[in-house]
């Protein structure tokens, strides 16, 4: 991330230079300008690819790069007003996942995030696993569809119970998987049962795809079966969404005498269950096993996904049906993307292949451990007025604020501050019974971070 911001800052610094500069003027040498701003050669390189990709420089070969041309006098800017009427009044809001996705400006704490810090990612294991995916003659070719046969078969093992690889479709990332099963399941216009709160990411897959969600509210062990029967009599839903590991963003976990009350629930609705397992491979303490385990009558649709647990760019997943809607969902996938990139199936596979993947399992396992308690204790001395969550695995806790305390409000006060958390209110599908913030762990850079975060934290909040 910080080599990203440095990139565009330097080309925002350079951008102006150029705008100054007669066409063909000469900037100055990469080294000059490595030594100027005093940044790595890589971060000049890559400033001046920006400024050439947008047009204001050109670069040549052995002679370096020159400020181009200037463009004509701009024509009058085109009318697309008339689009207004054509799309409708059907938007798509991506405000709550570009904020999940957009890196801190520089110098601010990040206790917000949903992939891990770049120093907890498994980098050289993924360098290794991808060279060696390359080199395959046929690495380029069209995979099989519904995905590599070795990959099905490990998540198959992975999730267990009756699950065979024949079961398992290999999908574009835990997103996508999400986005393809919503299409399969439900025509436009259906209701669909969602936690409260929940993550933000399926809110936003429901409604650009005209569904509405309805609101299950969710405790301290996870959705209350009560409210869920009750919900799918209410609202004719036939599909129910649940995160049962380590939920996104309180951090519960399904307590084992909800689980057979959940499935009864969606069995009496005559409904399907959508089980997210995101975060699985997360685990401080060990998850019990995944819904679809207890599952005799392929009520339940699984989407396994290890992105969060590698690196954002392995967008590489899988869904596990059983019965016709397997069927529908791999025609679904089929018509929407054909099929996911077979150089990051093979690389997914050689990685967990290979002896490092349950040694980086471990050392995750323990940065996460030590990086929840420091976060709790840091807590604990500067908030203790917030009740917080002791979540057993993922990368977040969840905090409840004192009453009056305007979440949002508090949220962009604190990124003023130097700190990035996320209001709670855009996790609820419906009204917020209660303001919240969701504190990430796994996304600073130390522990001394996340200390460092709360006590900028504490002091918006005591203001």
């Amino acid at each position: 991330m910080k080599d990203d911001s440095s990139v565009a800052t330097l080309a925002d610094r350079l951008r102006a230079e150029v705008r100054r500069m007669s066409p063909g003027e000469r900037l100055p040498s990469s080294r000059a300008l490595v030594e100027r701003h005093r940044v790595s050669p890589v971060t000049v390189s890559r400033a001046l690819g920006l400024l050439a990709a947008e047009g204001l420089v050109v670069t040549r070969p052995g002679s370096g790069a020159f400020a181009a041309p200037r463009a004509g006098s701009a024509a009058e800017p085109a009318d697309f007003g008339w689009q207004a009427v054509t799309l409708g009044d059907r938007s798509v809001d991506p405000a709550g996942v570009s904020w999940l996705l957009t890196p801190p400006p520089d110098g601010v704490v990040a206790l917000s995030g949903g992939y891990l810090h770049p120093t907890l990612q498994p980098v050289r294991a993924l360098a290794t696993a991808a060279a060696r995916a390359a080199r395959r003659p046929d690495a380029w070719e069209m995979p099989r569809l519904g995905g590599s046969p070795e990959l099905r078969a490990w998540f198959a093992r992975t999730v267990g119970g009756a699950v065979s690889p024949a079961d398992v479709l290999i999908t574009s990332g835990g997103q996508q998987s999400l986005t393809t099963v919503l299409r399969a399941l439900l025509p436009p216009g259906a209701p669909v049962l969602v936690e409260s709160p929940t993550y933000l990411g399926v809110l936003a897959v429901a409604r650009a795809s005209g569904l509405h969600p309805v609101p299950v509210p969710v405790d301290a062990d996870g959705v209350r079966p009560d409210l869920l029967a009750e919900a799918f009599a209410m609202s004719g839903a036939r599909v129910f969404y649940t995160q049962p590991a380590f939920h996104n963003p309180t951090g519960a976990v399904l307590a084992a005498e909800r689980r057979e009350r959940v499935l009864d629930a969606a069995r009496a609705a005559g409904a399907f269950v959508v089980e997210d397992d995101f975060a699985r491979h997360l685990g401080i303490d060990a998850p019990p096993p995944p819904l679809i385990a207890q599952d005799a009558d392929g009520r339940v649709v699984h989407v396994a996904s290890l992105t969060k647990a590698t690196a954002p760019s392995l967008r590489v997943a899988a869904v596990a049906a059983r019965g016709p809607v397997a069927e529908r969902i791999r025609a679904t996938q089929l018509v929407e993307e054909f099929f996911p990139a077979r150089p990051l199936q093979e690389t997914l596979l050689e990685l967990v292949s290979s002896p490092g993947w349950p040694r980086h399992l471990r050392a995750v396992r323990t940065a996460l451990r030590s990086r929840r308690d420091a976060l709790l204790t840091a807590l604990a001395r500067d908030l203790p007025e917030l009740r917080v969550s002791r979540p057993a695995g993922g990368l977040h806790l969840w905090a409840r604020l004192p009453d009056g305390v305007d979440d949002t409000a508090l949220a962009e006060a604190a990124l003023r501050a130097g700190v990035l958390v996320n209001a709670g209110r855009p996790f609820f599908p419906a009204e917020a019974p209660a303001p919240h913030l969701r504190l990430s762990y796994g996304t600073a850079a130390s522990e001394a971070e996340l200390a460092e975060g709360v006590r900028r934290l504490a002091s918006v909040l005591r203001t």
